[in-house]
This record gives structure tokens, C-alpha cells and sequence, in this order.
């Protein structure tokens, strides 16, 4: 019957950031542990806000907290020898973690030891040979019973069944530990008993006491009197954490002093050996070598065997040397780098100082290869701060600028103290969040911004852009008009902005010549809280367009009236009649006018100076000129296209003002100027009318040498007309006064009815007769009375369908009689 006693016994206490408690093992679920908020003097309504936590190495949560009341209970019962195994004192370790501030408390739990487990031997039952001849006295090692409890509650005493022929008596060994030994007290006698069963029973010293037993069977053998008896009862090695398979450890010697089989030994592990360092060691039977044969594990850092050497004799026998194997520590971990907690992203604008990361660092070796130091790399805005035992805290150590750097991969490095030394890399990702620390930023501070006057209302002038650094709302801009009076009208009449892209479109058309320039200012702000703003002062100048045409200031007309200026008929050339005056309200090259005179009655009488206006006479005045004139002076500018207007202006010749003015109507005086188009026209007349008479003289020689050529053909080309026939269709030609007649031909027109194509003999001359031609005096310039005989001449006549028909008179000879 297995009996739990519990014992309940919780102390509590805080020393320098570490409390303590002490529990029994195996205490129930449930059971009260302490209060954790009353102990470390925490307000237990801020656990859960300030995210109160446990952090624990162990797979099993052996503790609940109640975070609303700081209670901390038993949540699973503790095995402590599952929990430490061998070790003679039991701890539990947590981290508590409190979060706003950033808090780090150590808290303890020792577990106390309660007698829940029984001594326990190896085997059920163990066997040994005793050679009958064997005198009292012998001795014979028993196996240690195992009790996993510490202290008192670990095996305390051993007793053996009541028999006539063993005893039990304690020995001690080198190193202070105590084993059984079996003591024969009375010769053996096989013959009248040859086996001999007992019992061992190992006691604890715990309340209640248990216990646990063994059974030994004694076989009663002959001969072979002398047991393998080892060199040193205990035997010392050392060996390398990391040492492979086939290792030598030590080498275990006994002698035998009997001869034969009964002195040979085999070496082995005796069953007081664990079975997992049987798994671990192998030991050569002959030699007694003792060699790795797993992986060792430097937390066992002292591993106790049992080693027996036994005879092969009939009835053999043994004795047993204990081995301590130090296992050396080689620094084959690297050290662990934990993130416990991580504050990520962090403000840019987080004060130097302030808590990032927990950071918890642990390397399983012991002594100096478990030692570890910590750094982060030094041009980064951190630093690496060491808080007790095995932990570091990451703060900012610098200012930190999320348009710059928008995160930090923090490398942090773990080197321990081994050596070789182990270095072990952890990344850390810390990202910054963006404040609105950053106002929106013009490119230039001003512009100058050119828009043409008579501009269309809503067309998009130009757009302004400003840029933000930071993200979202707080690099979101918006654009504003900051409204300003302009000539008596508010901003918003004149212009508008989109708040979005930073269009700005005029709302009315712009004058030049009612508004030159203007300035004002766009507003960019930001969506952040508190808004940041900016301004960008515009410039807008008018770009003039040439949307006025010169007025005419002087001379000015009323009523449509025209007017008069008076110039003496004395007047010499150059003599200024008047100054024709304009003004343009545009500017630039659209106001440059030149003046030129349009119209006049006389154009060779008047003159106007281009730059000046100046309307001055070009000669002096003669008695044939008109009295009255009249002029119209054109003035235009030099925009593009070019805008004019006229003056007309009645210009009077007269050496005294006269008592009424003539009427100066739209009719003008003289001959009317010749004109570029009347110059085209006149030429264009002159052209066709010389292609025509050439291409009449071409047919009039085409035929004057084909008749030459044939004169058998039918005709009168050689004078072969008869007289009759030639007075029959005789023609009177009579030239007008300003007709001009080449030397050569001339065409004649007449009336009559030809059924054939007829050759007519012709004459022509200067007389009073009806056959004859009367000429220019430009003509050979002929005086009156004289005559041009054309002796003989061929005059071809096409029939016609109508009555007129047209005779070309070639002459042969040409004669001229004064």
C-alpha cells in the first residue's frame, strides 16, 4: 500500500526583483500557492492590462494565476523526481513579464521532497555462487537499492531474512558511499542444502517508512576458492563531451590466484550498472577496456558503473570495482537567443531609452563555455542592455526618423566564452510607424505663372504640387486658395483649386489691360493630427493678346463728319498738312502702329510718315492740282493677326479759310490710284492679246510659204486674181486716230457670201479712194495725202456661215510714195 503524505508549506518573499516560494510535491490541484500581486505590491486590477505572463522553460504548466486577483494556484501536481531527477535540491524557475512599463521579475519554487517513492533494487532477484569450502567470513557484495526521495526519505538501512549461514554488514567505499555485503558465518554444506534463498529488504527514513526487497539465491558450489580481486576498488577517468564511438575510457585489471579456467576473468558490467550506461559503455571481456559506444551529455557530468570481474571456474567467482567516468564539457552548444517580448512598430518620435525587445540567452554548456555575451551592431539608433542572469533589454539609444530608416533589421549576436567560441546570430525586424512630424514641401518657395488675357472661364491654368515624406494620412495633401482682395474682389471670383491634384482653373476671363498681375498664395496641408501646412506664393502676370484695335485720337470726326485740314497752295514739299494721332490699349509689339496712307485723290501729292503719322506733301502745289482732297490714313499694330483702323481726312487748297467747306464725299477726286489688282488685270490683258497676234502671224507665214511652194494650186498668191474679181470683193478699211498698223499685216473685216475659199489680190495706200487705208500718223509717220502701196498682195477668205467674214492682207512689196 502506497501511502502520499502532503506537507504544505509557502513562503514568500522579494529580494531584489525575486520571489520565492516553497511547495511539497505532489500537491494537489487547486491548492493556494500565494498571491503574486500582494507579494510583489502590484495593484491586481492592472495585471491583466499590463499583460501579465509566466514564461517558464518546462513543457507543463505546474502553476495557474488568476490575473483579475494576482492568485496563483496549483494547476498540476509535481513529480519532483520526474522534475530533477538526481539532483539533491529541486527548483522550478519563471519569468514574470508585466508590459507599460516594461517589468521583469524572477520567481522561484522550490519543491520540497516527500517520501512518495519506495527504495527499489535493480533486479527481483539476484544469484550467487558460494564454493562450499568456503570458510566463515567470506564475503560477498550485494547490489545497491536505489531510492529517488533525498535526505531522509532515501535509503537508510538494509536487512536481510533471518538464516543460520549469512549475515548483512555495511561497507563504505572510497568516495563515502555505503554498499551491502553478504558474510558467510557458517560453513556450507551442499549436500545438505545446496541453495539458499533470502531476502534483502532496503528501508528509508521517511514517515512512513517504505521499503523494498530483493531476493537473493544463493547456489552452494564446489572448488574454485579464490575470487578475481581488482587492482583499486575504484577507478577515476575523465573523457571529452564530444568523444566518438570507440573512445578508450580506462582500463579495468583483477587477478586471480587460482591456476586454469578457475583463474581466467571475463570482464562485464555488474547489474548495479544503470541499463542506459550499459547502452553508453562497452567493456572488452578479456582486456578489460572501457570504450564510448553512444553520445555523451555533459549534464551527467560524473557517470558511476560497476564493474565485475568473474572467474570461469565451475563454480565461479567475482568481485566487483566501481568506475567514476568525468565527463568533460567541449563547447559544442550554441548559445539560444529568445525574443520574450517585442514592441514592434515603435513611434519615430519614442524617446531615447525606451524598452523594444526582452531578449533571453541561454547556452547549455556549463562553466565558462556556457557564458555568453551579447552586442548589436554600433551605427544603429539601439542599444543592447544586459537586465539580470541570462536576460537583455534592446532600447533606443538615438533618435529615429521613419522617413530615413522605416526599419531595422537588429542583428543580435551571442558569442559565449568557450573556446572556441560559438557565436549564434538573431535576427530582429523593428519597424518604425510614422508620426506627422514632416509638413508638405513645395519645390520652390514661388512661381511666376504667364496666362493670356481673354482666357476661357473653368480652363485649367497650371497645378501645383507638393510632396510629403510621411505615409498615409499624414503624408496625405490637400490644397487651398488662402483668399486675398484683388481690386476689390475676393480670390475665390478669380481663381479655384482642386484639393486633390492641385489644379488651379480660372473662374473668369482676365483682362490685360483691366488686370496685370496679381499674386496670392496655395495652401498644402497635410491629413495628420496636428496638420502641418505650407505655402507656395504664385505670381500670375497677364500675358497680353492683341484684342484691341488703335484708336484714332486726332483728327477726330463728329457725326461722321470728315476732317478738313486747309494747306496754302504756296505750301513747298515736306510741308506738314497734319499728325494723325492713335493709341493702342494693348502693349508690347500689339501697341506698335505704323501709319500709311490708304487712299488719296493724289497720291503723288501726299505722303505719311509710318512711325510718326506725320501727313506732309510729297512736292509743291501747281496750278492744274484739284482744290479739294481727299485722303484716308490707315493705322495698324503688330500683334499677330494685325488689328487697324482708318481717319479720313478732306484736305482743302486754299491761301485763306473760306466762308463754307466743300462737301468731302466718299467719291474722290482725279484719277483713282492704280491699284495692285487693276496692275494684274492690265498685264494679264497684254499677255493673251501678244499670244494671240502671235499665233495669227505663225498662220499668216504657215500660208504665205505654202502658197510660194504650190503656186499650180488655185489662187491669186502670185497676182493670179483677175481685175474683176479682185474689184468685186474689194473692202474700205478705215483706221481710227489711235490705231497703230504694223508694217507687215493688217486684218480686214467685210461682208459677203463665199461658197469656196478664194485668192484675192489687194492694195493698200493713203488716199481719199474707198480701197484705200487711212493711217496713224505714228505709221512710218506718213503726213496727210501721202500713200502706202502695197503693189500685189494674197488675201486668203475662209468660207464662213455668216455674212462677215475676215481678210489677212500680206504684203508682197511694200512701196512707200511721199
Amino acid at each position: 500500500m502506497r501511502v502520499h503524505l502532503m506537507v504544505f508549506c509557502f513562503i514568500s518573499y522579494t529580494v531584489n526583483g525575486q520571489i520565492e516560494y516553497s511547495i511539497s510535491e505532489e500537491t494537489e490541484r487547486g491548492v493556494s500557492v500565494g498571491n503574486i500581486a500582494k507579494d510583489l505590491e502590484i495593484d491586481a486590477t492592472t495585471l491583466s492590462l499590463r499583460k501579465f505572463r509566466m514564461i517558464t522553460s518546462s513543457s507543463k504548466q505546474y502553476f495557474n494565476l488568476d490575473v483579475s486577483t494576482g492568485a496563483l494556484t496549483v494547476n498540476e501536481p509535481i513529480d519532483r523526481e520526474q522534475v530533477c531527477e538526481l539532483k539533491t535540491t529541486c527548483f522550478l524557475n519563471y519569468e514574470l513579464v508585466l508590459e507599460n512599463p516594461l517589468e521583469l521579475y524572477k520567481m522561484e519554487f522550490k519543491i520540497q521532497d516527500i517520501n512518495d517513492n519506495s527504495p527499489r533494487f535493480p533486479l527481483n532477484e539476484y544469484h550467487l555462487n558460494v564454493a562450499e569450502f568456503l570458510s566463515p567470513g567470506a564475503r560477498f557484495t550485494l547490489p545497491n537499492a536505489q531510492d529517488f526521495d533525498e535526505g531522509t526519505n532515501s535509503v537508510q538501512t538494509y536487512s536481510l531474512s533471518p538464516n543460520e549461514h549469512f549475515r548483512l554488514e555495511m561497507q563504505t567505499r572510497g568516495d563515502g558511499s555505503k554498499y551491502p555485503e553478504l558474510v558467510l558465518e557458517k560453513p556450507l554444506d551442499r549436500e545438505q542444502q545446496s541453495t539458499h534463498r533470502l531476502v534483502i529488504t532496503a528501508k528509508d527514513g521517511g514517515n512512513p517508512e517504505r521499503s523494498g526487497d530483493a531476493q537473493v539465491i544463493v547456489t552452494v558450489l564446489d572448488t574454485n576458492d579464490n575470487a578475481p580481486a581488482f587492482e583499486h576498488s575504484l577507478y577515476r577517468a575523465s573523457i571529452l563531451e564530444n568523444s566518438p564511438n570507440g573512445t578508450l575510457v580506462t582500463k579495468v585489471h583483477a587477478t586471480d590466484l587460482d591456476e586454469g579456467q578457475n583463474g581466467e576473468i571475463r570482464y562485464s558490467f555488474s547489474n548495479s550498472t544503470s541499463a542506459d550506461l550499459q547502452r553508453l559503455f562497452l567493456i572488452h571481456p578479456q582486456t578489460g577496456e572501457v570504450k564510448v559506444n553512444g553520445i555523451l551529455d555533459v549534464q551527467r557530468p560524473v557517470l558511476e558503473m560497476f564493474i565485475e570481474a568473474r572467474d570461469k571456474g565451475a563454480f565461479g567467482m567475482s568481485s566487483t570495482a566501481k568506475l567514476l567516468v568525468e565527463v568533460t564539457d567541449v563547447n559544442n552548444n550554441a548559445p539560444e537567443v529568445t525574443v520574450t517580448s517585442l514592441s514592434s512598430p515603435i513611434p519615430e518620435d519614442a524617446v531615447p531609452g525606451t524598452v523594444i525587445a526582452l531578449l533571453s540567452v541561454l547556452d547549455k554548456d556549463p562553466g565558462e563555455n556556457g557564458k555568453v555575451t551579447c552586442q548589436i551592431p554600433a551605427n544603429i539608433p539601439f542599444q543592447l542592455k544586459p537586465s539580470f542572469d541570462n536576460y537583455y533589454s534592446l532600447v533606443t539609444h538615438g533618435l529615429l526618423d521613419r522617413e530615413l530608416v522605416s526599419e531595422y533589421n537588429i542583428t543580435i549576436t551571442a558569442t559565449d566564452l568557450g573556446s572556441p567560441p560559438i557565436v549564434t546570430q538573431k535576427t530582429v525586424l523593428v519597424q518604425i510607424s510614422d508620426v506627422n512630424d514632416n509638413p508638405p514641401k513645395f519645390a520652390r518657395q514661388s512661381c511666376d505663372i504667364s496666362v493670356t488675357e481673354n482666357n476661357h472661364p473653368g480652363a485649367s491654368l497650371f497645378r501645383v504640387s507638393a510632396s510629403d515624406p510621411d505615409i498615409s494620412g499624414n503624408g496625405q495633401v490637400s490644397y487651398a486658395l488662402r483668399d486675398i482682395d484683388i481690386t476689390g474682389s475676393s480670390l475665390s471670383s478669380f481663381l479655384s483649386v482642386n484639393s486633390e491634384n492641385g489644379n488651379i482653373y480660372a473662374k473668369s476671363t482676365f483682362d490685360y489691360e483691366q488686370l496685370r498681375s496679381f499674386h496670392f498664395q496655395v495652401i498644402a496641408k497635410d491629413n495628420g493630427s496636428p496638420a502641418l501646412s505650407t505655402a507656395l506664393t504664385v505670381n500670375i502676370f497677364i500675358a497680353d493678346q492683341n484684342d484691341n484695335a488703335p484708336v484714332i485720337l486726332y483728327p477726330g470726326a463728329r457725326n461722321g463728319s470728315v476732317a478738313v485740314e486747309i494747306v496754302p497752295r504756296l505750301a513747298d514739299a515736306g510741308y506738314l498738312v497734319t499728325k494723325v494721332v492713335a493709341d493702342d490699349a494693348d502693349s508690347g509689339q500689339n501697341a506698335w502702329l505704323s501709319y500709311h496712307l490708304q487712299q488719296s485723290s493724289d497720291s503723288s501729292l501726299f505722303k505719311v510718315s509710318p512711325n510718326t503719322g506725320e501727313l506732309r506733301t510729297t512736292r509743291s502745289m501747281r496750278s492744274t492740282d484739284s482744290i479739294k482732297h481727299k485722303v484716308v490714313i490707315l493705322v495698324k499694330d503688330s500683334g499677330e493677326p494685325s488689328l487697324s483702323s482708318t481717319v479720313a481726312l478732306g484736305i482743302l487748297l486754299a491761301d485763306s479759310l473760306p466762308q463754307a467747306l466743300p462737301d468731302f464725299g466718299d467719291r474722290m477726286e482725279g484719277q483713282e490710284q492704280l491699284t495692285s489688282l487693276n496692275l494684274y488685270l492690265i498685264i494679264s490683258l497684254a499677255s493673251i492679246s501678244f499670244v494671240f497676234l502671235g499665233f495669227v502671224l505663225f498662220l499668216l507665214l504657215t500660208r504665205f510659204f505654202h502658197c510660194r511652194t504650190n503656186p499650180s494650186r488655185s489662187g491669186c498668191c502670185s497676182g493670179c486674181c483677175p481685175v474683176d474679181e479682185h474689184d468685186k470683193y474689194r473692202f474700205n478699211v478705215r483706221m481710227l486716230p489711235s490705231s497703230h498698223l504694223t508694217p507687215d499685216m493688217v486684218e480686214v473685216s467685210g461682208v459677203g457670201k463665199l461658197t469656196q475659199t478664194y485668192l484675192y489680190r489687194a492694195s493698200l495706200g493713203v488716199g481719199p479712194s474707198n480701197n484705200n487705208l487711212l493711217l496713224n500718223g505714228d505709221v512710218g509717220n506718213l503726213s496727210n495725202g501721202a500713200g502706202l502701196q502695197v503693189p500685189t498682195a494674197c488675201v486668203q477668205v475662209r468660207k464662213v456661215k455668216s455674212d462677215h467674214f475676215n481678210a489677212i492682207v500680206v504684203p508682197h512689196v511694200v512701196n512707200v510714195v511721199l
